[in-house]
């Protein structure tokens, strides 16, 4: 069975970094082809699009994370990062990835950011 496992969530004081990582189980061929999302829900809140890569390195952000966030993959692990610098207490969510082509999607790893 194909798999999203997303980790490196945690507590983090405003202004600080953390990384996530969402690792693939497919085969690399289609990994490396697929486009790789990342989401972010928080609390009463609608699901949102934070930032993408394609399978060749393309990316785009949400207006919200900028200059803040960056994505990043590296097809050789079939799996795909989210540096996340300067986080404020808004960036509090549930962040999780999913792959466009393969149709799947992780459960998901909670960020906190506390003021």
């Amino acid at each position: 069975q194909v798999q999203l496992v997303e980790s490196g969530g945690g507590l983090v004081q405003a202004g600080g970094s953390l990384r996530l990582s969402c690792a693939c189980t497919a085969s690399g061929s289609i990994f490396s082809l697929d486009t790789m999302r990342w989401y972010r829900q928080a609390p009463g809140k609608q699901r949102e699009l934070v930032a993408s890569i394609t399978g060749g390195g393309s990316t785009s952000y949400a207006d919200s994370v900028k200059g803040r966030f960056t994505n990043s993959r590296d097809n050789t692990k079939k799996s795909v990062y989210l540096q996340m610098n300067s986080l404020k207490p808004e960036d509090t969510a549930v962040y999780s990835c999913d792959a466009q082509l393969l149709e799947i999607w992780g459960q998901g790893t909670q960020v906190t950011g506390s003021s």
